[in-house]
């Protein structure tokens, strides 16, 4: 496979399993073109032209020739300079990619979060209320993101010659899939038919030994779960604010990667259950569900920093 392979495919498979439709976000994306299109020559420079087909402002090809081919790929969760290091050490990588964004894609994180309004939609919440609340949020996370030496690790790249990628929103797409798709086989009664569930998959049931294992932070496991929101995509974690809007939408449970103590206090005082089902655990689960799905017989997988591969 080529890097560029890998790369589409990844964006492909993220659009198909996006939770708001395949058709919302082709309409996202042809604002975002319309508005290129209406652009004068010297707005369009610095314009990040891939936005135009990708909607994923925190998904992108970080330092390397696309046509390069991949045999041997190295995956982890944080891929940093050490990574990268190690990468080089080994001798014979091809690739490195990283979850969580790096380079032009940490400082542009923000720019994927709009998508929860979407997502809230899908949920019952009136798209004018999450809109709102989400354009606060994703300027405060912008605001955060300022001082961040966002190109440390792709100059590490660089100097390697290393080819580097990271692949963030596509993967949690394929988690959050994933979960609506066993939430909606088993209708779990309780919270704790949830906790039960989630143990049963491998990634989760790795993390009950290794990291941190699936646990209800908010509620309790007795209560009955309602209807279920699998909060696991959109860059970062959304506005404290959505879970007044979510309790009444009818939301009885939420099923998320991490939670600020901030939002958790919202939540219980909205009365929502809260599952935390785990950061590394959700993000292996997400990227173990995307290489299955993109990735040729034959590109051999070097798991690291947090990431175990599990083939389905």
């Amino acid at each position: 496979m080529k890097i560029k392979d890998i790369y589409s495919r990844a964006v492909a498979t993220g659009i198909e399993l996006d939770p708001r439709g395949a058709d919302a976000v082709q309409k996202e994306l042809s604002i975002v073109q319309k508005e290129y299109d209406e652009m004068r020559e010297k707005e369009r420079e610095g314009f990040d032209v891939e936005s135009l087909t990708n909607p994923y402002s925190d998904t992108r090809i970080l330092y390397g020739d696309p046509e390069r081919q991949v045999k041997k790929l190295m995956l982890g969760i944080d891929m940093e300079v050490g990574e990268l290091l190690l990468a080089d050490r080994l001798g014979d990588i091809d690739l490195v990619v990283a979850h969580h964004p790096e380079g032009r894609a940490m400082a542009a994180l923000y720019g994927v979060m709009g998508m929860q309004s979407g997502i809230l939609l899908k949920h019952g919440v009136p798209i004018n209320v999450a809109e709102s609340i989400m354009g606060e949020r994703i300027n405060e996370v912008e605001r955060g993101l300022m001082p961040v030496n966002h190109t440390r690790s792709v100059d590490a790249a660089r100097l390697l010659d290393m080819p580097y990628m990271c692949c963030h929103t596509p993967s949690d797409n394929a988690v959050t899939d994933y979960l609506n798709a066993v939430i909606d086989e088993k209708d779990p009664y309780t919270v704790s038919d949830i906790v039960d569930l989630l143990r049963e998959i491998p990634e989760y049931a790795h993390a009950v030994d290794k990291t941190v294992a699936p646990k209800v932070v908010s509620g309790d496991k007795k209560r009955k779960s309602g209807k279920v929101f699998v909060d696991m995509t959109g860059g970062t974690g959304g506005s404290k604010k959505a879970y007044e809007s979510l309790s009444h939408a009818g939301i009885g449970t939420v099923i998320g990667m991490h939670i600020s103590e901030d939002h958790l206090k919202e939540a219980k005082r909205n009365h929502v259950n809260i599952i935390i089902a785990g950061h590394i655990s959700s993000d292996t689960l997400g990227l173990n569900l995307l290489l299955d799905r993109i990735l040729d017989e034959g590109v051999e997988v070097v798991a690291t920093s947090g990431f175990h591969r599990v083939k389905r």
